[in-house]
């Protein structure tokens, strides 16, 4: 009996062995079911983050599940698609830019920038920043951007540059006249001028003068007038002269410091008067011999002689032709002794001797030579005012 107890113990043992063994096996494939099932039922979503592309299978819901399991925080800025509460589908994909902060800088006004462009270009174009081809952009619009970076652009502006009497218009950035001058090239002598000052500010249709100073020397050469000496020769007949020697003009040179401004002269000051060559005077001997005739009622030379007003005039005094009534050429013959008569007391052609001036011939008339008066002629002004206005005796000769 005992030895079927043990029989009947083991046959037992086994059957709970093979129970256990059945039992973990259903288990095991239950478990294994389980996973596949799960695995089966994630999405595939393809993930664009700030460039870079990955794929991945998920569970989650919404688009901010997916990125919160990346540990990806978004901002207001960055640039999301499609939107965070986005129910996730399969096959979807995800595209995220990371926005950063740029300062941007429009003619010195700062204002800061988030942004998910990559370039200094697309931030302008992004920002409603219009910049021409003259304006100051710094870094180059090609540059690519980076977080906390600094972007400057200097709008240009038209103004027009007078360099020294030529004109034109510039497109410029500058702030003061000393900088737009140094951007523009334009060296400055030392006398030039510029206006308006060097530190003066400028703004569009500002207008900056170059005024072009320099100083010359201008040399100018002149005559000098000959003077003429008279002198008493004796040995001459009074009233004819004679030239001793030729007069002769000097010359001097008159140095001038001239001040040109854009080529022109603005004033000329003289510094120093040279003389080239002295003049020679012109010497004339003047005679004065007197040819006495002696006259007397009784020889019948005179035939008679009167009183008479006079005055004393030359071949060129206002008025005056230099021929006279009778046909004398009084400039050609400078020594005739010649007087203004009125024809009615005494007639043209009568040889006369006026006293103090000697014989001569009336050959001419005058408007205002009436009655006894007489105009006595002389070749120079000077003995004119001399003889001035005289009571004087005529006598008419044969």
């Amino acid at each position: 009996m005992l030895k079927n107890m043990k029989k009947l113990f083991s046959e037992s043992k086994h059957k709970k062995r093979f129970i256990v063994l059945i039992s973990s096996f259903i288990v095991l494939v239950a478990a294994g079911t389980g996973y596949a099932t799960y695995e089966t039922t994630k999405d595939t979503v393809t993930l664009s983050l700030n460039g870079n592309e990955q794929v991945i299978r998920t569970h989650a819901n919404t688009v901010a599940e997916v990125l919160q399991d990346l540990k990806i925080d978004v901002s207001k800025h960055d640039e999301l698609s499609p939107s965070i509460d986005t129910v996730i589908k399969d096959n979807m994909k995800v595209t995220w830019l990371e926005a950063i902060p740029v300062e941007l800088v429009v003619d010195n006004q700062p204002k800061e920038v988030w942004t998910t462009v990559n370039t200094v270009e697309d931030l302008f174009k992004e920002e409603k920043v219009e910049v021409s081809e003259h304006d100051k952009v710094s870094p180059n619009l090609d540059t690519e951007l980076k977080k906390d970076m600094k972007v400057e652009v200097e709008k240009a502006f038209q103004l027009t540059l007078n360099d020294g009497g030529n004109e034109k218009q510039i497109w410029s950035t500058s702030t003061t006249v000393a900088d737009f001058l140094k951007g523009q090239n334009v060296t400055l002598n030392e006398l030039d001028r510029v206006e308006p000052g060097m530190e003066e500010q400028i703004t569009a249709d500002s207008v900056v003068n170059v005024v072009r100073v320099e100083k010359v020397t201008d040399v100018v050469e002149e005559s000098i007038a000959f003077a003429v000496v008279k002198k008493k020769d004796n040995s001459i007949d009074k009233g004819k002269e004679k030239v001793v020697t030729s007069g002769q003009e000097g010359k001097l040179a008159k140095h001038y410091e001239v001040v040109l401004e854009n080529g022109k002269e603005v004033s000329r000051d003289l510094i120093k008067t040279e003389t080239l060559k002295d003049s020679k005077d012109k010497v004339v001997a003047v005679g004065t011999r007197e040819i006495v005739q002696q006259v007397s009622r009784g020889t019948g030379n005179v035939a008679k002689e009167f009183y008479v007003s006079s005055t004393a005039y030359t071949a060129y005094c206002s008025g005056c032709s230099g021929i006279t009534a009778t046909g004398i050429n009084l400039r050609a013959n400078p020594n005739a002794k010649v007087i203004a008569v009125d024809p009615s007391i005494i007639p043209l052609g009568t040889k006369v001797y006026v006293e103090g001036y000697g014989y001569a011939v009336a050959a001419d008339k005058g408007t205002n030579i009436k009655g006894h008066k007489i105009d006595v002629f002389f070749s120079e002004k000077s003995q004119a005012y001399r003889w001035g206005q005289r009571k004087v005796k005529i006598q008419i000769l044969n």
